[in-house]
C-alpha cells in the first residue's frame, strides 16, 4: 500500500494548501478504504465463486462484453503508468544517493543514466515466473517503504523550520495556481493507489463457507491502512511545515543533511520500487503473454517470455527516460487511472450488483464517491498535463 507516491505529499501540500490539503487527503483515505472494502466484499459475492481478477468482477458487474472493456484498459493504464513513475523514481533516487555520497565526485552521471541502471535490475527480474518468486523482493520493498517514510517525517523535523518558510500556494498568478491545485489532487490519488492487485492478492488466501477469504483480508486491509496513515500523514504534514512552498516534488530530494541517513532513505527508495515494480508488472506479463498464445496461437516457451518481457522493460525505460518528470507524471496517472479504478469503479459495480434503495445511505455514499471521483479523473491530468509541458520546455531529453 505505501508507495513512492508518499514522497510527493509535501509537494501536493505545497500546491494545495493547510486546508484543502489536511481535508483532501483525509478523504482520500476515507474513501479509498471504503471502496477497498467494497472490493474485498465482492470477492465472494456468489456462492461457490471467487472474483480473482479485477476485471472477471467487471464482467460479472456490466457483462462479459462491456466489463471486459471498462475494466481491463484502465487496469493496462493503471500498471504501465505505475512502471513508468517507479522507473523515473528508481533513477532518480540512485541519482540522489550518489551524488550524496559522492558529492565531488568527478564523474558526472545523468538521469538518464541511472534509469537505466535501475532498468538493469528489472531484465533479470522481471523473468522470475510468479508473484511468489517475489515474496522476498516485495517483504524487503515493504521494509523499505516504511523505513524511507519514517526518515523523511523525521529527517525534516530534525532540520527544523526553514527560517524564510512560505505557506502561500505555489504559483506565479491564480491561473498557475489553479493548474497546480488540480495537479496536486493526481498526487494524492497516486498515493493511495492500492486497489488493482487486491483482488490477485485476495485470491491467494484460502477460503471455505465457514471462514472465507474476506475475513483475514479484512484484518490484513485495516492494518495495512493504519500503516498507510502512520506514514502518509506525517510525511505530508512534516514535510510542507518544515520546507513550505520550497519542497520539492519528492522531499527526500529536498532533504541533504545527515548525508549518511539521505543517502540510506534513497536506497530504501529504490530497493521498494524494485520489488513494487514487479508487483505491478507481473499481470501485465500475464496478460500480453495470454494473448500471445491464445489469440496469435505463439507456443509458449522461454524464448516468448524473454522477448516479451525484456521488451516491456525497455518499453518502460525509454519512456521514462524521456519523460522523468517524478511530480507530473504522478499527478497525470492519479488522475486519469487511478481516480476511476480506485475512487468510484467499486462503487459503480457496487451499485450495479446490489442495487441499494435509492436515497440510503449506501446509494448516497457510493454516488458521492462517484461524483468526486469522476471530478478528480477530469481536473487532476489538465492540471498535471500543464506541468509536464512545463517542465520539457527547459529539460534536455535523453540529458
Amino acid at each position: 500500500m505505501v508507495g513512492a507516491g508518499v514522497l510527493s505529499l509535501p509537494y501536493a501540500m505545497s500546491e494545495l494548501g493547510w486546508g484543502p490539503g489536511v481535508a483532501i487527503l483525509v478523504l482520500s483515505w476515507v474513501i479509498t478504504l471504503y471502496t477497498l472494502w467494497q472490493m474485498v466484499e465482492m470477492h465472494e459475492m456468489v456462492p461457490g465463486k471467487r472474483f480473482d481478477r479485477y476485471h472477471e468482477l467487471g464482467q460479472h458487474a456490466f457483462g462479459e462484453k462491456l466489463g471486459l472493456w471498462i475494466v481491463v484498459p484502465q487496469q493496462l493504464i493503471v500498471e504501465v503508468g505505475v512502471n513508468i513513475v517507479y522507473m523515473v523514481t528508481g533513477g532518480k533516487s540512485l541519482k540522489k544517493f550518489h551524488d550524496t555520497i559522492s558529492p565531488h565526485s568527478k564523474v558526472h552521471m545523468t538521469t538518464t543514466e541511472f534509469i537505466a541502471i535501475f532498468a538493469c535490475a528489472h531484465l533479470v527480474l522481471s523473468h522470475l515466473p510468479n508473484f511468489n518468486s517475489i515474496t522476498v523482493v516485495s517483504f524487503a520493498a515493504a521494509v523499505m517503504s516504511l523505513s524511507y517514510s519514517t526518515i523523511a517525517w523525521t529527517s525534516s523535523l530534525h532540520k527544523g523550520v526553514k527560517p524564510d518558510v512560505d505557506y502561500s500556494l505555489t504559483g506565479s498568478n491564480l491561473g498557475v495556481k489553479t493548474f497546480n491545485f488540480f495537479s496536486a489532487l493526481g498526487d494524492v490519488a497516486f498515493a493511495y493507489a492500492g486497489h488493482n492487485v487486491v483482488l490477485e492478492i485476495q485470491a491467494t488466501i484460502p477460503s471455505t463457507p465457514e471462514n472465507p477469504s474476506k475475513k483475514p483480508m479484512w484484518r490484513g486491509v485495516v492494518v495495512a491502512y493504519i500503516v498507510v496513515a502512520l506514514c502518509y500523514f506525517p510525511v505530508a504534514l512534516v514535510g510542507y511545515y518544515v520546507f513550505g512552498n520550497s519542497v520539492d516534488d519528492n522531499v527526500l530530494i529536498t532533504l541533504e543533511k545527515p548525508a549518511w541517513l539521505i543517502a540510506a532513505a534513497n536506497m530504501f527508495v529504490v530497493i521498494h520500487v524494485i520489488g513494487s515494480y514487479q508487483i505491478y508488472a507481473m499481470p501485465v506479463f500475464d496478460m500480453i503473454e495470454t494473448l500471445l498464445v491464445k489469440k496469435m496461437n505463439f507456443t509458449p516457451s522461454f524464448r516468448l517470455r524473454f522477448v516479451t518481457r525484456t521488451s516491456y522493460v525497455l518499453l518502460t525505460m525509454v519512456i521514462a527516460m524521456a519523460i522523468p518528470f517524478f511530480g507530473g507524471l504522478l499527478g497525470f496517472f492519479g488522475g486519469f487511472v487511478f481516480a476511476p479504478t480506485t475512487y468510484f469503479l467499486p462503487c459503480v459495480m457496487w451499485l450495479a450488483i446490489y442495487k441499494p434503495r435509492k436515497y440510503s445511505l449506501s446509494w448516497i455514499a457510493n454516488w458521492v464517491c462517484i461524483v468526486l471521483g469522476v471530478a478528480l479523473m477530469v481536473l487532476a491530468p489538465i492540471g498535471a498535463l500543464r506541468t509536464i509541458i512545463m517542465s520539457a520546455k527547459t529539460y534536455k531529453f535523453f540529458g
